[in-house]
């Protein structure tokens, strides 16, 4: 294994799924006798999991999530979303010509998320993108999930490569702190879903398209 990794988160990274995660969460909420929330809110609410996600709703709703109220939710939630995963979901623009571009350049490729293995692994092969990774690590692959270094170091050992000059891409604390954790340059894109500026997250490097990755990459390798 001598080959560095591109490890990327899913959501808000790769892909926009705001669309499909909203009319899920809602589903689930509104069944359950609660009020929907506002797309703009729920852009604020994932990056943790599901768990974490549907706990916010709740909140949000001004009941106190329990084991007992998110449990039965998770399970519902996961059945809607899995058959409802990619109709309002895409890769961002740039996405796929670029990733491309960097394996054929010699890069391994992963993806990192928050999001169970199962559901992440599901939405790339509905969007036809599977084949662009080498590996995929979900929330649950392992003990951990980020902003733990172990998924990351994971995601690299899955693609069979090697953790010395890899790079982590993502758009939230989870990501920046994850790639910290495990010692990694992290690159941001500012179009995600982070809560706060991603300025404020202090990431190596900020881009605002996916053809700003390429030279964003030279920057972190020129200021190791």
């Amino acid at each position: 294994m001598t080959t560095p990794v591109l490890v990327f988160d899913l959501d808000g990274t790769l892909v926009d799924s705001m669309g499909d995660l909203t009319v899920a969460l809602n589903h689930v909420l509104v069944e359950a006798g609660y009020e929907a929330i506002e797309p703009e809110s729920v852009r604020h609410m994932v990056g943790a999991g599901v768990k974490v996600l549907l706990s916010k709703g709740l909140k949000a709703n001004k009941v106190t999530p329990t084991p007992e109220l998110i449990e039965p939710l998770m399970k519902k939630f996961i059945a809607y979303y899995e058959n409802h995963i990619a109709e309002h979901s895409h890769p961002y623009e740039g996405v796929i010509e670029t990733v491309k571009s960097l394996r054929e350049q010699g890069w391994k490729t992963a993806v990192c998320t928050n999001k169970l293995e199962n559901l992440a692994l599901s939405l790339l092969k509905a969007l036809d993108i599977r084949d662009l990774f080498d590996a995929v690590v979900g929330g649950d692959t392992f003990s951990r999930n980020k902003p733990d270094a172990m998924p990351v170091y994971g995601a690299i050992d899955k693609a069979g490569g090697i953790r010395s000059g890899s790079v982590f891409v993502g758009d939230s604390k989870p990501d920046v702190d994850a790639a910290r954790n495990a010692a990694l340059p992290v690159i941001a894109v500012n179009f995600g879903y982070s809560t706060v500026p991603v300025k404020e997250l202090r990431p190596d490097v900020i881009i605002s398209h996916f053809n700003e990755l390429e030279s964003a990459i030279e920057r972190t390798r020129s200021e190791a």
